[in-house]
């Protein structure tokens, strides 16, 4: 039994303040986070707490704010190498980059090389779980898996099924089930890895492979389901093209059974009433991607409209179409989204988004994402004077305006220490 205690400003917003108000965050201005063993035991007050935990060990972070670690609810590890790529919207730009990009995952040399580079630089912008997307090969998976096992992050991540992919990455229903099923069993119950059934998007599996997905789904009922909805005006219109009587895009996962409570859908920028009704009735989750959206020129996702129907919500970088790992630089573009849309992102909201929110519909929001007792100490040290800039408009600000500030002005910089587990994973140079 190991115990170690933290001290220093502790905020998390574990409830969605668009919905439970000012109760729903939760900050010790001088607080103290006592760890045992990877989970969290107490959190409170230092006033309330350093007599009652006199003698453990503690580590103090003078001027630094703890939050819970990032959860980043959509992002492919195999498009690292690929970030920033110019020219083009949605289709064109993976037909043109991140298709031959993916290729190359056959390599598991190649896989293990990326996949550490990706994780540590996760850690290095404060997130500590994640969503992720690999490529058609089985192997791209173990390697994530493997270097995840290594860091004990929380990942979730599954092989992804094409069948209608390029020929360099192309499966078949039988192949990708038997693919499937050996990862699953493979990596259960190993470390704080999940597994999610992962068709890429509806144009790249045949109508068995997206049928096959949805008894893979129902067959593992620990195993979520991960893919791409509404992204981009010629994916809707090839999708409609394909499809020309189903109601709508989310139409066709559904008669495969692919819409319930364990599926994420990254991006649904483009989303009739009756679809994102038909989300919230299931349970289904959405992983906003705004850098992403914005580089490829997919649209302005409507926060607003999301909300009028309850729907979980998250946080993606969608890191190669996204921009930065940073999930602080990823919320300064939600705000300006919601702005063009009449609408302004809360900065304690878009902290939930990020933590907690990412955490629920990810099927985790009873380990992490709020620093609650029980949960896993998974959390990220932001330091409010991590540039001059930073340092000057923070200086004697309250709690909401230094929050604005790092989720406008943050990123990578912002980071002054990443912790798993309670254990540093990760701190910046000087810190």
């Amino acid at each position: 039994m190991t115990r170690r205690a933290f001290r220093a400003e502790i905020l998390s917003v574990p409830h969605d303040p668009a919905r439970a108000g000012p109760d729903a965050v939760r900050h010790h201005a001088d607080g103290m986070l006592v760890v045992e063993d990877g989970l969290v035991v107490a959190r409170g007050a230092w006033s309330e707490l350093h007599a009652r935990f006199a003698g453990v060990p503690v580590e103090t972070f003078a001027g630094g704010l703890i939050v819970p670690g990032f959860v980043d609810a959509h992002v492919h590890y195999p498009q690292t190498e690929r970030i920033a790529s110019h020219g083009e919207q949605l289709l064109h730009w993976l037909e043109r980059h991140i298709f031959p990009a993916e290729a190359g995952f056959a390599d598991r040399a190649h896989a293990d090389a990326v996949a550490a580079f990706f994780l540590d630089e996760l850690l290095r912008n404060g997130t500590t779980s994640a969503l992720v997307f690999a490529t058609v090969h089985a192997a791209s998976v173990d390697a994530l898996f493997e270097a995840a096992l290594a860091r004990n992050m929380r990942i979730v991540s599954g092989k992804v099924l094409m069948d209608l992919g390029p020929e360099t990455l192309r499966d078949t229903p039988a192949s990708g089930r038997a693919d499937t099923e050996a990862l699953i069993a493979r990596w259960r119950g190993r470390g704080r890895l999940g597994y999610a059934v992962t068709p890429r998007f509806a144009l790249t599996s045949t109508d068995a492979q997206l049928a096959d997905a949805g008894r893979l789904l129902a067959e593992h009922p620990e195993v979520l389901m991960h893919t791409h909805l509404a992204e981009n005006p010629g994916e809707i219109a090839a999708v409609g093209a394909r499809f020309a009587d189903a109601r709508d895009y989310l139409d066709v996962y559904d008669r495969f059974g692919l819409v319930g409570p364990r599926s994420v859908f990254a991006h649904c920028v483009h989303m009739s009433d009756a679809a994102l009704a038909r989300m919230a009735q299931a349970g289904a989750g959405i992983a906003l991607c705004p850098t992403s959206n914005l580089f490829l020129g997919s649209g302005l996702f409507d926060l607003a409209a999301i909300d009028c129907h309850g729907i979980g919500i998250g946080i993606g970088t969608d890191i190669g179409a996204g921009t930065s790992f940073s999930v602080l630089h990823t919320l300064g573009e939600a705000y300006k989204i919601g702005q063009l849309r009449g609408h302004s992102l809360d900065p304690f909201r878009a902290l939930h988004l990020a933590t907690a929110g990412g955490a629920r519909i990810m099927g985790i929001g009873d380990r992490v994402g709020a620093l609650e007792p029980g949960q896993e100490a998974d959390f990220a040290v932001l330091d409010c004077a991590a540039t001059p800039l930073l340092a000057r408009r923070t200086a004697g600000a309250p709690l909401f305006d230094r929050l604005f500030a790092l989720q406008i002005l943050g990123d990578d910089r912002a980071i002054a220490a990443t912790y798993v587990a309670g254990r540093r994973a990760y701190a910046r140079s000087g810190s």
